[in-house]
Protein backbone atom coordinates (compact mmCIF):
# COMPACT_ATOMS: atom_id res chain seq x y z
CA UNK A 1 0.00 0.00 0.00
CA UNK A 2 1.31 3.45 -0.90
CA UNK A 3 1.25 5.95 2.00
CA UNK A 4 2.29 9.55 2.60
CA UNK A 5 4.14 10.00 5.87
CA UNK A 6 2.70 12.80 8.03
CA UNK A 7 5.62 12.62 10.48
CA UNK A 8 9.02 10.96 10.71
CA UNK A 9 8.88 7.21 11.44
CA UNK A 10 12.25 5.78 12.43
CA UNK A 11 13.50 3.27 9.89
CA UNK A 12 10.53 3.71 7.55
CA UNK A 13 10.33 7.25 6.18
CA UNK A 14 10.44 10.97 6.73
CA UNK A 15 7.60 13.51 6.81
CA UNK A 16 6.24 14.23 3.32
CA UNK A 17 7.75 11.10 1.80
CA UNK A 18 5.65 8.69 -0.31
CA UNK A 19 6.52 5.00 0.13
CA UNK A 20 5.16 1.51 -0.39
CA UNK A 21 4.68 -0.34 2.92
CA UNK A 22 2.92 -3.61 3.77
CA UNK A 23 -0.90 -3.28 3.94
CA UNK A 24 -1.22 -4.51 7.53
CA UNK A 25 1.52 -2.21 8.81
CA UNK A 26 -0.05 0.76 7.02
CA UNK A 27 -3.62 0.14 8.24
CA UNK A 28 -2.92 -1.17 11.74
CA UNK A 29 -0.11 1.17 12.76
CA UNK A 30 0.67 4.10 10.48
CA UNK A 31 -2.84 5.25 9.54
CA UNK A 32 -4.41 4.26 12.88
CA UNK A 33 -1.84 6.33 14.83
CA UNK A 34 -1.95 9.31 12.46
CA UNK A 35 1.62 8.85 11.27
CA UNK A 36 0.65 8.41 7.62
CA UNK A 37 -2.30 8.58 5.24
CA UNK A 38 -3.19 6.61 2.15
CA UNK A 39 -1.66 8.05 -1.01
CA UNK A 40 -4.86 8.87 -2.95
CA UNK A 41 -4.94 11.36 -5.82
CA UNK A 42 -6.34 14.13 -3.61
CA UNK A 43 -3.76 13.46 -0.89
CA UNK A 44 -0.96 13.53 -3.47
CA UNK A 45 -2.14 16.89 -4.86
CA UNK A 46 -2.37 18.31 -1.32
CA UNK A 47 1.19 17.12 -0.67
CA UNK A 48 2.42 18.78 -3.87
CA UNK A 49 0.70 22.03 -2.83
CA UNK A 50 2.27 21.91 0.64
CA UNK A 51 5.72 21.30 -0.84
CA UNK A 52 5.34 24.28 -3.20
CA UNK A 53 4.26 26.49 -0.29
CA UNK A 54 7.24 25.35 1.81
CA UNK A 55 9.66 26.12 -1.04
CA UNK A 56 8.11 29.58 -1.42
CA UNK A 57 8.47 30.25 2.33
CA UNK A 58 12.10 29.07 2.29
CA UNK A 59 12.87 31.37 -0.63
CA UNK A 60 11.25 34.28 1.24
CA UNK A 61 13.30 33.55 4.39
CA UNK A 62 16.50 33.42 2.32
CA UNK A 63 15.65 36.75 0.68
CA UNK A 64 14.98 38.37 4.08
CA UNK A 65 18.26 36.99 5.45
CA UNK A 66 20.17 38.46 2.49
CA UNK A 67 18.60 41.92 2.97
CA UNK A 68 19.49 41.85 6.67
CA UNK A 69 23.03 40.80 5.73
CA UNK A 70 23.44 43.86 3.49
CA UNK A 71 22.25 46.11 6.34
CA UNK A 72 24.59 44.49 8.87
CA UNK A 73 27.65 44.60 6.62
CA UNK A 74 27.15 48.24 5.58
CA UNK A 75 30.10 50.51 6.38
CA UNK A 76 28.09 52.69 8.77
CA UNK A 77 26.82 49.71 10.82
CA UNK A 78 29.14 49.56 13.82
CA UNK A 79 27.72 48.52 17.18
CA UNK A 80 29.01 50.84 19.89
CA UNK A 81 29.31 49.43 23.41
CA UNK A 82 30.99 50.80 26.52
CA UNK A 83 32.47 48.88 29.42
CA UNK A 84 34.78 49.49 32.34
CA UNK A 85 38.36 48.58 31.57
CA UNK A 86 41.77 48.56 33.23
CA UNK A 87 44.91 50.39 32.15
CA UNK A 88 45.88 47.81 29.54
CA UNK A 89 42.50 47.85 27.72
CA UNK A 90 41.24 44.60 29.22
CA UNK A 91 37.61 44.75 30.31
CA UNK A 92 36.31 44.15 33.80
CA UNK A 93 33.85 41.41 32.84
CA UNK A 94 33.03 40.78 29.18
CA UNK A 95 30.66 41.57 26.30
CA UNK A 96 28.29 38.68 25.52
CA UNK A 97 26.15 37.84 22.50
CA UNK A 98 23.06 38.96 24.44
CA UNK A 99 24.50 42.45 24.89
CA UNK A 100 25.40 42.62 21.19
CA UNK A 101 21.88 41.56 20.16
CA UNK A 102 20.30 44.16 22.46
CA UNK A 103 22.61 46.92 21.20
CA UNK A 104 21.91 45.98 17.57
CA UNK A 105 18.18 46.25 18.19
CA UNK A 106 18.53 49.52 20.12
CA UNK A 107 20.95 51.28 17.75
CA UNK A 108 19.74 50.07 14.34
CA UNK A 109 16.30 48.49 14.94
CA UNK A 110 17.45 45.11 13.60
CA UNK A 111 16.24 42.18 15.69
CA UNK A 112 18.61 39.21 15.71
CA UNK A 113 18.31 36.29 18.10
CA UNK A 114 21.31 36.08 20.46
CA UNK A 115 21.76 32.39 19.57
CA UNK A 116 22.43 33.34 15.94
CA UNK A 117 25.39 35.49 16.98
CA UNK A 118 28.34 33.09 16.79
CA UNK A 119 30.58 34.55 19.47
CA UNK A 120 32.89 31.67 20.39
CA UNK A 121 33.99 33.39 23.58
CA UNK A 122 32.90 36.71 25.10
CA UNK A 123 34.76 39.88 24.09
CA UNK A 124 37.22 40.76 26.86
CA UNK A 125 39.23 43.60 25.29
CA UNK A 126 38.42 47.11 24.12
CA UNK A 127 38.57 47.90 20.41
CA UNK A 128 36.99 46.62 17.20
CA UNK A 129 35.92 43.00 16.78
CA UNK A 130 34.28 41.24 13.81
CA UNK A 131 31.51 38.92 14.95
CA UNK A 132 29.83 36.37 12.62
CA UNK A 133 26.01 36.16 12.62
CA UNK A 134 24.30 33.11 11.10
CA UNK A 135 21.05 34.53 9.69
CA UNK A 136 20.13 31.46 7.60
CA UNK A 137 21.81 28.11 6.92
CA UNK A 138 23.15 29.62 3.67
CA UNK A 139 23.70 33.25 4.83
CA UNK A 140 26.32 34.39 7.35
CA UNK A 141 27.05 38.08 7.97
CA UNK A 142 29.88 39.78 9.84
CA UNK A 143 29.06 42.69 12.14
CA UNK A 144 31.60 45.04 13.63
CA UNK A 145 31.49 45.67 17.35
CA UNK A 146 33.39 48.60 18.86
CA UNK A 147 33.97 48.40 22.61
CA UNK A 148 35.03 51.64 24.29
CA UNK A 149 36.45 52.12 27.77
CA UNK A 150 34.33 54.05 30.25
Amino acid sequence: MKVIFLEDVKGKGKRGQVKNVPDGYAQNFLIKNGKAEEASKSAMSQLAGKQRAEKREEAEELKQAQTIKTKLEADNTVIELTAKAGNDGRLFGSITSKQIAEALNKQFGIKVDKRKIELHEPIKAAGFTNVPVKLHPEVTAKIRVHVEEK
